[in-house]
Order: C-alpha cells, then sequence, then structure tokens
C-alpha cells in the first residue's frame, strides 16, 4: 500500500458559534405595536412639552408687565402691615417701603409661576399615561389582524395546510393581505398533496422492478450451471441495481424530509449516535478506521429513524472519505447553551473552504468523482441537511487542520 502523502494545510476554518437562544423577555421585543405605541405615545409627550414651554413663557410675560407695584407711599409716618408681605410693616422710609413692595410683589409672582408649572407637570405625567395606554390599545386593536394571520403562518409551518385566516371586517389592507395569505396556502396545500401522492406512487412505482430485478438476478447467480462470465455479469448487475436502490431510497428519504416533524417524541441524540456507530463499526475496520470519542446524554423531540440517519450518515461519510492509514472518525455528543450538538470529526483529504457548500447539495462529492463510486450515491449530506432543517436545527461543516472534516449538528432541546 502507498504511503499517504504529507498532509497540507489547511485554509482557516470560518468561525461557528451555536445558535444564540432566545431573548428570556420576550416583551421587550421592538415589535410594530410597541413601536406604534411609543411613537404615538412620544409625539404626545413632544407636544405637551412644547405647549406646556410656551404657556409657561407666556404667564411670565404677562405676571412680569403687570408684577410692577400698583402704588407708592409718600409722606411720613404712615403705617402698612400685610399678612402676605410682614416686612411691609419694618419699613422706616418711603424707600424702604417701596422697595418692600416690589420684592413682595416679585415673590408673589415667582410663586405663582412655580405653582402653574407644578400643577401642568403633574397634568402631563396624567396624560402622558393616558395617552401610551390609549395608544398602545389603538395600536392592539389596529394590528390583531396580522396577529391573526401570524398564528395561522405558525400553524401552517406545522404542515398543518388546512388552516385558513378568513379574516373579517373591512375591505382594507389587511384585509387583502389576509385574503392572499389564503389563496397562497390553497395553491401550497395542493402542491404538498400531489407531492405527497407522487412520492407515495414513486415509492410504489420505483421500488417494485428494482426488487424483481435483484431476484431474478440473485436466483441466476444461484444456478451452479452457470458460466463464470455470466457470474460476473450477474455480479455487476446485481451491485448496479443495488446502487439504483440505494438511489431510489435516498431520493424519497429527501423527498419526505423536507417538511416539518409533526410527530415528536423525545430522542436522545447519544443513543442515536451510537446505534450508528454500530452499524458502521465493521466497515470501518475493513477500512483500518478507529471510531472514537464520549457521547454525553442529549434528549430531543424529533424522529428518532431520521435522526439515527443524520448520525449514520455522517458516519459513513467519516469512515469511507478517510486517510488509507491511522485513519480516525470522532464522534461526540453534548448540550450547549441550551441546544443538542453532535458533532462528528474525521480525519481525511484537505478540503478547502469554498468547496464546504457544494458537499450539502445532491449528487455532489469531492472534487469531480460522482459516478463509478462506491462510497455513496452523493445524497447523504443533502439528506442529513434536510431532516436538521425538519426539526428546527442546522448542520455546519468545517475544514479540519490536517485534513478532513468537523460536522456540527445544533439541535433544540
Amino acid at each position: 500500500m502507498a504511503a499517504s502523502p504529507a498532509p497540507m494545510k489547511a485554509p482557516p476554518k470560518p468561525t461557528w458559534e451555536p445558535k444564540a437562544q432566545e431573548s428570556p423577555y420576550p416583551w421587550l421585543r421592538p415589535t410594530i405595536r410597541i413601536r406604534l405605541t411609543l411613537l404615538y405615545g412620544g409625539m404626545f409627550l413632544i407636544a405637551g412639552i412644547l405647549l406646556l414651554s410656551i404657556i409657561y413663557m407666556l404667564a411670565a410675560q404677562a405676571l412680569h408687565d403687570a408684577g410692577g407695584p400698583a402704588f407708592q407711599v409718600s409722606g411720613t409716618n404712615v403705617q402698612i402691615s400685610s399678612d402676605t408681605c410682614p416686612q411691609l410693616g419694618s419699613a422706616q422710609n418711603n424707600g424702604q417701603l417701596n422697595e418692600a413692595i416690589k420684592n413682595c410683589t416679585a415673590a408673589q409672582r415667582q410663586h405663582a409661576l412655580d405653582s402653574l408649572l407644578n400643577r401642568a407637570l403633574l397634568a402631563l405625567v396624567g396624560l402622558s399615561i393616558i395617552a401610551f395606554a390609549f395608544g398602545y390599545a389603538m395600536a392592539g386593536r389596529v394590528l390583531s389582524p396580522l396577529g391573526r394571520i401570524t398564528r395561522t403562518a405558525r400553524r401552517v409551518a406545522g404542515t398543518d395546510l388546512s388552516r385558513r385566516i378568513e379574516l373579517d371586517g373591512p375591505d382594507d389592507e389587511l384585509k387583502e393581505l389576509a385574503d392572499t395569505f389564503d389563496e397562497m396556502l390553497d395553491r401550497l396545500e395542493r402542491a404538498f398533496t400531489a407531492q405527497q401522492r407522487f412520492v407515495g406512487n414513486a415509492s410504489h412505482e420505483l421500488r417494485t422492478p428494482l426488487a424483481i430485478n435483484r431476484t431474478l438476478l440473485e436466483v441466476h447467480l444461484s444456478d451452479p450451471e452457470a458460466s463464470s462470465e455470466l457470474h460476473q455479469l450477474g455480479k455487476t448487475l446485481l451491485a448496479t441495481n443495488e446502487r439504483s436502490e440505494q438511489l431510489v431510497e435516498g431520493l424519497l428519504l429527501l423527498a419526505r424530509s423536507d417538511n416539518q416533524i409533526v410527530e415528536r417524541k423525545p430522542v436522545d441524540l447519544g443513543e442515536v449516535a451510537d446505534r450508528a456507530i454500530d452499524q458502521t463499526r465493521g466497515e470501518a475496520a475493513a477500512k483500518g478506521v478507529e471510531i472514537r470519542g464520549d457521547r454525553a446524554q442529549a434528549v430531543v423531540q424529533g424522529n428518532g429513524v431520521l435522526l439515527e440517519r443524520i448520525a449514520l450518515n455522517l458516519v459513513q461519510n467519516g469512515v469511507r472519505y478517510n486517510v488509507p492509514e491511522d485513519g480516525w472518525v470522532e464522534v461526540t455528543t453534548e448540550l450547549q447553551h441550551g441546544q443538542a450538538l453532535l458533532t462528528v470529526s474525521n480525519t481525511g483529504p484537505v478540503v478547502p473552504a469554498y468547496e464546504i457548500d457544494n458537499l450539502f447539495e445532491p449528487f455532489r462529492r469531492l472534487r469531480t468523482e460522482r459516478t463509478g463510486s462506491d462510497k455513496g450515491v452523493g445524497l447523504g449530506l443533502s439528506i442529513a441537511r434536510s431532516v436538521a432543517r425538519a426539526h428546527g436545527g442546522r448542520i455546519i461543516a468545517e475544514p479540519r487542520e490536517g485534513g478532513g472534516l468537523v460536522m456540527r449538528v445544533t439541535l433544540p432541546v
């Protein structure tokens, strides 16, 4: 066996972080209703401040114009007393008396302005609270049809295409939007029904002749009087038929896994990975590839068969696309940032970063290898990505330093 070439330095791998968790305070999310409420209340508040400032300036000007002393005292031996201005009684002459009257008038004017300002501020606070509450209520009433549309769209996202909005009310823009959405749902329901019918028919029409061909070939191969050339031809045709069966199964699974999973059950991702490893251990031993890694418990809600297909496809790819000697595949599961994480790393050829996205396309493999290979039909990663999306998760691939790939699957817990 030829020695493997020296590993090339892999290109810089992209950064990756698990999907950010949803904010624990959803009421702080800047919804349209909150923004309309803030806009309406803010405009009223600004208008109130401007109105208050104008009133204050006008009142101050009016009090200033009329704030001079209305009379003056002249003569001698005049005694003046006042409950509001007690300093008048201490005046010794006309000058002090006039100054005391002026100061008293200014104090009363300032007291009137302060009283006006305090009362106006209290009124402004009360009106602002009423304005924000009124704006929030009105925004909720105006946007209630949008909430109904959103709830219907969420139910449709769960493959419940029979839901319709059927919005009542005036013939405005929101009702037009709801009617358009209902028409779109009608077309989607017809399309998905046709797709499901096609998948069911294809499942029967494609599997049956392939199964018949396989049976006929196996019968002819079991004939002891058949020549060696016929045996060799039969084995070749049987391998081709098996490859066609794998292709049909992969296409049907890919078509079914593009939809959301309706019936979900608790599934331990670590147990799923262990079952996938058990199915691949014989092939790994034949190729001299070591399978290792710790798999912690990570329970998610989903379909166990489809999740096992993700793990099986990733582990099989790691075993088949590996180095000739001293290769390994590391499979780990864990809970990280509130999500279940399945990681499959392997040694192998250097993968350029610009080819990562192409690996997830159907019938695409590394470089130009497409046919004539015993490594699969080119649907493994496409199926894995479709199944991950159907479970509300995602799958990310990164080139590993020294060659090979690091595949990460994140699923909501």
